[in-house]
């Protein structure tokens, strides 16, 4: 009889170079969908997000002690506990905020990325490298700015409390500046990705695979193209969503990347369809290195569960996710929860990336005092298992965890 969402686990770990790897052997992959799994219409409400918490395993983590972190020893109930109980500890900080820490901090960060906007067209117009290098780079950050961290929140209702602004916020962000469908992007990233996450066939990360390229084509190469490929997928999902929806993203889509172009024609002076379409590609590739390398380091490789047999949430979180190290230009332009907060924004989802950052002290601690893990490790860490590891991780198909101690 399978095991009930939040029976115990244990994990069957793996020495990789000399540490605890969170990759155990492979069951299957296509598990079919679990009923009330929301379609992009919205048709079937299930939801993703709530107060629950969920850490994470990767390779060269341990627990305090020193030894691999063994979790399931524990009652489903107890399981249920700790997560209401670091659920009210973090709501008490999160009433005691203010406005400004809940939002502000963000907000101002996305609109001074606005406010840079300017700056970086003109400094195009420069034949000199210095000053045209200064533009190239400030609309990169600026765009990864808006595309990812604000699409990410957007996706999230984070930014505001308003559910309607919310959803104009999702739009803007998600189909103007990203040229992707925000249906698509909340349904694929926050009611499977976050409600699923590890679970093969669901929110296994599967999407970022690309098994057919080698190690260096996918993690040096490839993610060039990000722009070209981001707004084809979101041409192909569109048949997924209803027709006013698809028309209206059609729309944000070509206003979005017309206004791109408009402004480096008629403000920074390029004088050639080519050039102008070549210096868009430049601007909105030049973090998407990180982008993809983020996307794969903090999930890919860490313990995966079959649909039915996994366990509660804040097991399944404490094993499956991965916080990186604060970096200034990435915390920026990605956002914390994204980063070093990655463990903290998928227990409370809904939670802005300075209310992440806040949080994070009590998190992990309260994380460490319980016995479960909260794992963190390094970029270059992460980049160097990945070039070792590369067919096993990306080209077959995840392992799945075993699971044990059923009730």
């Amino acid at each position: 009889m399978p095991l009930e969402d939040g029976d115990p686990v244990k994990q069957r770990g793996q020495r990789v170079n000399g540490k605890v790897s969170g990759t155990p052997r492979l069951g299957g992959t296509g598990d079919p969908p679990l009923q009330g799994t929301p379609a992009p219409d919205g048709r079937t409400e299930t939801m993703a997000e709530g107060w629950e918490p969920r850490p994470a395993l990767g390779d060269g983590d341990v627990t305090p002690g020193g030894a691999p972190q063994q979790v399931g020893q524990e009652p489903g109930r107890h399981g249920e506990a700790l997560m209401a109980e670091l659920s009210e500890l973090v709501q008490k900080v999160v009433k005691s905020s203010s406005w400004w820490e809940r939002h502000g901090v963000d907000i101002s960060i996305l609109a001074c990325s606005f406010l840079l906007l300017p700056a970086g067209f003109l400094c195009l117009r420069s034949a000199q490298a210095i000053p045209f290098l200064a533009g190239v780079l400030t609309l990169g950050v600026v765009h990864h700015t808006l595309t990812v961290k604000g699409s990410h929140l957007a996706s999230h209702n984070a930014l505001t409390e308003s559910r309607s602004w919310g959803k104009v916020w999702a739009i803007f962000f998600i189909e103007l500046c990203s040229a992707f469908t925000a249906e698509q992007a909340t349904y694929n990233h926050v009611k499977i990705h976050h409600g699923y996450t590890n679970v093969i066939g669901l929110g296994d990360s599967s999407t970022w695979k690309l098994p057919f390229l080698n190690r260096y084509v996918y993690m040096f190469i490839a993610p060039l193209a990000v722009p070209i490929i981001t707004p084809l997928v979101a041409l192909d999902l569109l048949r997924n969503v209803e027709w006013i929806a698809a028309l209206r993203t059609l729309c944000c889509m070509f206003l979005g990347l017309y206004c791109h172009y408009w402004l480096l024609l008629h403000v920074s002076g390029f004088q050639s369809l080519w050039s102008a379409l070549l210096c868009m590609l430049l601007t909105r590739s030049l973090l998407a290195h990180p982008y993809i390398h983020v996307n794969i380091f903090q999930h890919i490789g860490l313990p995966m569960f079959a649909a039915d047999r996994k366990p509660k949430r804040i097991h399944l979180m404490s094993l499956g996710v991965l916080n990186l190290p604060r970096n200034t230009l990435l915390d920026w332009s990605f956002g914390h929860s994204l980063i070093s907060c990655h463990v903290e924004h998928h227990l409370f989802p809904s939670l802005s990336d300075n209310m992440c950052l806040k949080i994070k002290p009590i998190v992990s601690q309260y994380l460490k005092q319980k016995k479960l893990p909260y794992n963190e490790d390094t970029y270059t860490s992460r980049l160097r298992l990945f070039l070792q590891r590369y067919e096993e991780l990306m080209v077959h198909a995840p392992p799945i965890t075993e699971l044990v101690g059923i009730q």
